[in-house]
């Protein structure tokens, strides 16, 4: 087995890159074979289906080795280095650093669910409103500044973004059919989104996406709603501005184009998506025992 260190040194604050990770991992045992930046695509081509890929940066970065890893036949490991680090938290990953990279070297694999929008895989989460202002209005000091609590901290600017109203969209499910006006539509693979906020009853080896609908509200009590998620890992229980479905496929259809995210990356805007679970596609190195 040859382990790959794929760094993205963009990610998060930018002090997580391979000399940070290098001689930590090389302390656990490991010794890489390769050291590569993520942007320097000329190691994919050089994976074998024995290797494993090491990746030290945020979601996005992740989702681009989780791909290569696909196609490829190799092992995913996550050095999580980002300002969410969402998909990390769904493999029971410590987060002090020399622990984790103890983790790597005792190399206990699962394989975990991936989602897909059309052609495009996402481990996290594909947002369609309000969940991606994150990616489209926070500048990266603002995010590095707030890290995980810049996705609340975008919640009082709703009017003076026009998101008040919502948008119009039918969601079909793989048992139902929902019209209405939505906030915010998210639709997730695995157990966590926003930096840490957990998705009540969804694993992302259920073989299940998570539809999570927020209605037009105002933004003191949306801010309300996600703080007492995030820290109850439930909505509150007087609270109808969410709903939640499960599902192993679901298509959604707007009146017109929107701005879609998927695991924190700008995909473009569109009218209609159409969204699937992958089950146990991905094997991957876990600190679950």
């Amino acid at each position: 087995m040859r382990y790959w260190l794929i760094a993205n040194t963009r990610a998060g604050s930018g002090s997580r890159g391979a000399d940070f990770w290098k001689p930590r991992l090389e302390r656990a045992g490991i010794t890489p074979h390769q050291v590569r930046d993520l942007g320097d695509d000329a190691w994919e081509t050089e994976l074998d289906t024995e290797d494993t890929v090491l990746v030290a940066g945020g979601d996005g970065s992740v989702n681009l080795a989780a791909r290569v890893c696909l196609d490829r036949g190799a092992t995913l490991g996550v050095l999580p280095s980002g300002t969410a680090n969402d998909f990390s938290r769904n493999l029971h990953l410590p987060e002090d650093p020399d622990a984790l990279c103890r983790v790597i070297a005792r190399g206990r694999i699962e394989r975990v669910d991936v989602g897909w929008l059309d052609d495009q895989l996402f481990l996290n989460v594909v947002h369609i409103g309000l969940g991606t202002l994150p990616t489209t209005q926070a500048s990266t000091r603002l995010k590095r500044w707030l890290g995980r609590f810049s996705y609340a901290a975008m919640l009082p600017q709703l009017r003076r973004l026009g998101l008040t109203r919502g948008f119009k969209a039918t969601i079909h499910t793989d048992e139902e059919r929902i019209e209405g006006r939505w906030l915010s539509l998210a639709i997730a693979s695995g157990s966590f989104f926003g930096g840490g906020t957990r998705v009540p009853g969804a694993s992302p080896r259920s073989g299940r996406l998570t539809l999570i609908a927020v209605r037009p509200r105002p933004w003191w009590e949306l801010l309300w709603t996600f703080l007492v998620t995030r820290y109850k890992g439930a909505t509150p229980s007087d609270n109808d501005s969410v709903e939640q479905y499960a599902t192993a496929d679901c298509r959604i259809q707007m009146e017109q184009q929107h701005r879609i995210t998927a695991d924190g990356e700008l995909l473009g805007k569109f009218a209609e998506l159409q969204l699937r679970i992958d089950k146990g596609a991905l094997p991957v190195i876990t600190g679950k025992r």
